[in-house]
Parts: structure tokens; C-alpha cells; sequence
């Protein structure tokens, strides 16, 4: 049963959740109030920090660059898991959320949802129970994928016994590349049997260009694209799709390109999905925004004339816990509490007794369960009990560590406390 009230009671709870819980990200101070300081230490650390101007800069931002292309934003919920953004995303334009299970579909319909993707299969009975209620109790469209012949017939059978049917997207892939149909020709053949089943019903195409690699990868992604919108309408023309089928792709690194090749198209409802833009990072997601904006700068892109970028919106706060040699600092900040899949946490800027201390050369070199090992210089005046705020690389392996992550302003003031969902 979908417990559609939850997110609403968690709302009311959560302050005082924080306030009472003695585990990293809550409030110690005596009595419970509107807002606590991370300067002046009255938050628990470790802590996980989202700034809220720059949340809301960067789901403007992508909304508005989406509205631009006349494509729909279906922003892939995984990054962040957390019910409050999906609804704050869906109330700010985005067409629907993009997941990758049953239980994360739940969780968007929960968060009020009603345009869900699966941007997988779906396999196994358990997991298309779950998404049968949710489209029985929520009314959500639950969308998924399918590669194989095999796959749709799990899925008739299954959905025959419901009495309803499910909504399917077939994915194209690359050789070498993840999920989907290798060829033109899979593609035709899974359609025309998807066409022969009473309970499954095909209604687009969806593809990740993100494994597109080697070369000239920019010309080999616009190619594939290209061969997509020429593949469906094959698919129309055959009428194995549905008139204004969806077509949908764009991870985080090239739904520039994705946008542009599949902007205004009057034949196909054209969705992008892109998720960690926004919460972004100061690693391998600025560096692919910085390829972003090259595209764009070199291409006459949108993404220039728009103004401002997306802004890395998520610290990790720690404390200096032991200097044992002159040229080494350790912080009580590890792998449960940080991402270091795709490099080593950033010490960004540093507290003590409530005022920001200058500090230069220090440099995160290893990372243990609650550890990370600083290397500073020996003249450096880093201490036992100073505060370090900590940027970070891939998001989403940070925020799948916490429960609670706080909500700040530009003056690190938390008022706000936002439930994770993994």
C-alpha cells in the first residue's frame, strides 16, 4: 500500500527529528529553533550541506534550457533520492522524474509524481507487482524499457493476470554499450512482437548516449542521435509506434547535444533526462559542464546566451580530529560519508571559533571508513577542533550515505532539513 501521506508527515517531522537524533547532520543545540549555525557549531559534524540559492539556481537553470530546445525535462531521480526536490523539480516544469527501480519509482509517486520512467527493464515478479499498484493506487503513468522479446513476454504475462497493461519504451544501444537492442533491425523485430501482445503497449523510443566512446565522440553521438529520430520514424511509418511517440535519452554529460539534435521535433515528444545537474559537483560533473559550455561556445550553443552555469551545491562538513605528524591532519569525514569513487573530497574553506581561517596546500590524499587524511605543510596553523567544508565529486554516491541532509543559506544558517530515500 503507497502511503501518500508520508512525505507530508515527514515534513512536519523532520525538524524535530533532527533535533532529537544524536547522528550526524542534526542539531545539538539545547533547545530546538528556526535556524542553527554550521559556523557557529551548532550542528552535529559530519553533516552533508545543500545551498539552497544554488538547488534553485541549478533546476531554473536546466528548466529553462530545456524549455529553450522544446524538449521535456524528466530529471533521473537516483542522484538525490530525495522526495522534497522531485517535488520541487516537477512544480518548477519538469514533465515527470526518471528512476531506475520499482521501489525508486514508489518513491516519486509518493512525492506526487505522475510521469515516471523506469530507464531500465523491468524484470521479475516482485518488481512489476510493485509497479501495477503503484499505477492502480497512484494513477502515475509508469513507463519502462525493454530490450528483448523475452522481457516483453515476462511482462504481458505478468500484466494479463492484472487485468491492465504497461507502457513500454524499447531502448537502442550501442555495441559495447549497456542495455538495449544492438541494431536497426532488433529494434523492428522487438516491435513488430510487442506489437502481437495484449498488455504491453510500445509507445517510444529510449537511448544513453553516455556510452558512446572513442574518436570523435561529439560526431559519433550526434550520428546516433540523428539515426534514432530516423529509426522511429521508421517505426511510425510502419505504424508499430503510436502517433507523437516519446523519445527520450541525455545522462548529465551530453544533454547539450541531446537537447539540440532532438529540439522541436513535431513528430516525437522529445524528453531529456539528465539528474545530477541538479546538485552538480566541483569534479567529473564540472568537467563535463565545462565541455558543455565549450560545445556551446564553439557551436553557438544556447547554453552561453542563457547566463550563469550550474553551481556545485553540496558540501560535506567536518572536524579536524587529530594532527599527528607536522604534515598530516586527519578529519573525522570518511567513505560513509563521502563520495571517493571519483576523487578524493575538496577542503574548501575553513572555521574556527566561528570566523573562516586561510589556509593553502592542504590536499586530501586518502580516505578510510570515518578518516580522511589531509597533507598540509608543516607551517600550517590547522588544529584540532577547526571546521572544514568540503566539495565534492559525484554526487550521487554521497547522498545515497545520508538520511538527513541539511539545507543551507549563503551564511550557512540551516533551517530546513530534507529526508533522503534509498
Amino acid at each position: 500500500m503507497i502511503d501518500f501521506d508520508r512525505n507530508d508527515r515527514n515534513k512536519q517531522k523532520l525538524n524535530s527529528l533532527a533535533f532529537a537524533r544524536g547522528m550526524k547532520g542534526v542539531a545539538v543545540t539545547p533547545k530546538p529553533k528556526a535556524k542553527y549555525s554550521l559556523i557557529d557549531e551548532e550542528i552535529s559534524l559530519p553533516v552533508a550541506v545543500i545551498n539552497k540559492q544554488a538547488l534553485t539556481n541549478n533546476m531554473d537553470w536546466m528548466q529553462t534550457f530545456a524549455n529553450y530546445h522544446g524538449v521535456k525535462l524528466c530529471p533521473h531521480g537516483k542522484t538525490t533520492m530525495t522526495p522534497e526536490f522531485f517535488a520541487m523539480q516537477k512544480a518548477k516544469g519538469a514533465w515527470g522524474i526518471t528512476v531506475a527501480t520499482a521501489p525508486q519509482a514508489e518513491t516519486a509517486a509518493c512525492a506526487g509524481l505522475t510521469n515516471i520512467m523506469i530507464a531500465n527493464q523491468l524484470v521479475g515478479r516482485a518488481n512489476m507487482a510493485m509497479v501495477a499498484r503503484i499505477k492502480q493506487e497512484s494513477q502515475a503513468r509508469v513507463i519502462v524499457c525493454v530490450d528483448s522479446k523475452l522481457n516483453a513476454d515476462q511482462l504481458n504475462q505478468f500484466f494479463s493476470t492484472t487485468g491492465s497493461n504497461i507502457e513500454v519504451l524499447i531502448e537502442y544501444g550501442v555495441v559495447g554499450g549497456r542495455c538495449g537492442c544492438r541494431s536497426r533491425q532488433e529494434v523492428i523485430e522487438l516491435a513488430k512482437h510487442i506489437s502481437t501482445l495484449r498488455h504491453v503497449s510500445l509507445v517510444g523510443i529510449e537511448v544513453y548516449e553516455g556510452v558512446i566512446h572513442g574518436g570523435d565522440e561529439e560526431s559519433l553521438v550526434r550520428a546516433f542521435l540523428t539515426n534514432t529520430i530516423a529509426l522511429g520514424r521508421e517505426l511510425i511509418e510502419q505504424e508499430l509506434l503510436p502517433s507523437n511517440p516519446i523519445l527520450t535519452g541525455a545522462g548529465s554529460a551530453w544533454y547539450d547535444v541531446v537537447a539540440e539534435t532532438f529540439a522541436h521535433l513535431p513528430d516525437f515528444e522529445a524528453i531529456i533526462r539528465p539528474g545530477c545537474y541538479v546538485i552538480h559537483d566541483t569534479g567529473i560533473y564540472l568537467e563535463a559542464q565545462e565541455k558543455v559550455m565549450a560545445r556551446a561556445t564553439k557551436n553557438g550553443g544556447y547554453a552561453c546566451d542563457l547566463g550563469g552555469d550550474l553551481s556545485s551545491s553540496l558540501e560535506v562538513w567536518a572536524y579536524v580530529i587529530s594532527r599527528p605528524e607536522p604534515t598530516k591532519a586527519i578529519v573525522g569525514l570518511g567513505k560513509r560519508d563521502v563520495a571517493f569513487d571519483a576523487g578524493l573530497p575538496i577542503p574548501e574553506r575553513i572555521y574556527r571559533a566561528g570566523n573562516e581561517i586561510q589556509e593553502s596546500d592542504i590536499v586530501a590524499t586518502d580516505v578510510m571508513d570515518q578518516h580522511t587524511f589531509l597533507s598540509i605543510s608543516a607551517e600550517s596553523s590547522l588544529q584540532v577542533g577547526d571546521m572544514i567544508a568540503f566539495s565534492t565529486s559525484h554526487p550521487c554516491l554521497t547522498f545515497d550515505k545520508w538520511r538527513l541532509i541539511a539545507i543551507s543559506d549563503d551564511e550557512y544558517f540551516v533551517d530546513q532539513w530534507v529526508e533522503t530515500a534509498f
